[in-house]
Order: C-alpha cells, then structure tokens, then sequence
C-alpha cells in the first residue's frame, strides 16, 4: 500500500499567528515536524500542506516537498484533502492511506506513525485512526487547548472536547485522555469526509473528528507509548523546547 503523510500548516493561527516558524533550538517547529514524520519507514512520501510562501520556500530550502493550497479552509483535514488531490495529479500516482500529522506537534516520533496505520493495515473495515494519549495532570484536562476524548469499549471516540470530559472528579478505573494529533485516513474516505457537511458539534469544539462521529462513523482510537505535548501558544513553545532537549 502507498502511504502518505500530509502536515498540514499555516501562518494566520488565531492563538500563535506565525507558530510554524516560530524556532525551537534554532530550528522552525514545522521543520522538526518534518523531519521527524519523514523518518518513519512506512510512507513512501511527506509533505507539507500550506497556503504560505514562506513556510513552502522554507520546506522546498530543506529538501522537502510542499503543496501549496487555498487559504481559506476551516479544517486541517480539508487542506489534507486538496493536497492530496494535487500530489496524485502531479505524480500520477495514487496513495492507500493519507496520515494527517498536525504542523504543531513537533515531539511527534516515526515510530507514532506507525502505531496509528498498523490497524488499518490489519483491519480493512478501519476507515480512519487517530492516537490516543494520556492526561497525565490536572492543568491539562482544564486547558481548552487540550482535546479530551473518551472512548467506547471498543475503542472507538465517543465525544471529542476542549471541556473536562468525562468528569472534573478524577475515578481511578476511567483513563483521561487527550487526541494526539496524527489521523491516517483511507484515501477514499479522507474525499469523502471533504463533501460531508459541516456539522453543529464540530464547530463549536473546533475538532475535524466531531464531523465524522455526527454523520454516523467511528474514529478508532490508538493509544501509543510515546508521550508529546502539541504546541497552541508560545508557552506551549518553550514548554516543549525543554522537553525536547531532555530527549
């Protein structure tokens, strides 16, 4: 199967404008992002999804590949979906699975990668994944920032939320946790997410996956082993450049 990973990125973040270029040790965090997501062996290309020259010429400068698209989409897997749809054009080729990485997780690991599309390599009724991690503190289950989910017994999402859920009193036997951003889809479905409408939920949570769970279909959540934390502000930023020195 061809496997491609898209990092979707832009400049107009409403909480961070500029976040993808904003350094961490010297180096743009949509750079780290790259770099790390290209190390992974499954996928036979990455690349970076934008609507902005410079973090194109920026990607281009390092050797990668860039495609640039409209400014105007609301959802990161909508901009995923129209770059799909030109890389395929321009390479005359046709990809299996598209991993959606977010250009804002700059801990993200190769081996992440791999422990999101392993079951859909297994199970071909999986249409789309996405990694599951653990809250492992109190400010984080209170950031808005943070997506809580919760899961049924079978591991697929319930309810996506910036709110505390399931509760804001701790039970010891009811894991917290958070969506990690990295969403391989199956190719035809990424398309067919695009020409679903936009829903109630997902607009008011600002989570791409709420459009799926209102339309009916499951999101199977994966838990990994790896611990990240996603940047939304710039004390997210140097948050996350500690971490990064220590690894």
């Amino acid at each position: 199967m061809k496997i491609v990973a898209l990092i979707p990125a832009r400049m107009a973040s409403s909480r961070f404008p500029g976040k993808p270029m904003a350094k961490i040790l010297g180096k743009p965090m949509i750079g780290h992002v790259f770099e790390r997501v290209s190390q992974c062996g499954l996928l036979n290309l990455t690349a970076v999804a934008t609507c902005d020259a410079e973090i194109r010429d920026y990607i281009e400068s390092i050797g990668g590949t860039a495609v640039m698209t409209v400014s105007r989409h609301e959802r990161a897997s909508d901009r995923c979906a129209e770059a799909l749809e030109i890389l395929e054009l321009e390479r005359r080729e046709r990809f299996d699975i598209v991993v959606m990485v977010q250009g804002d997780e700059p801990m993200t690991h190769p081996e992440m990668i791999t422990e999101a599309v392993q079951p859909m390599l297994d199970d071909p009724n999986i249409l789309v994944t996405n990694l599951l991690g653990e809250i492992t503190s109190v400010e984080e289950f209170e950031d808005r920032n943070c997506i809580k989910v919760v899961c049924d017994v079978q591991g697929n999402a319930l309810y996506f939320s910036r709110e505390p859920i399931p509760t804001r009193f701790r039970i010891d036997n009811v894991p917290m946790g958070k969506q990690v951003c990295i969403i391989p889809f199956r190719r035809d479905f990424l398309l067919e997410y695009t020409r679903m409408a936009p829903t109630p939920l997902e607009i008011v949570e600002s989570v791409d996956m709420m459009r799926i769970l209102e339309h009916g279909l499951k999101v199977r959540m994966i838990p990994t082993k790896h611990n990240t934390h996603a940047v939304d502000t710039r004390e997210d930023l140097m948050k996350v450049e500690k971490l990064i020195k220590g690894i």
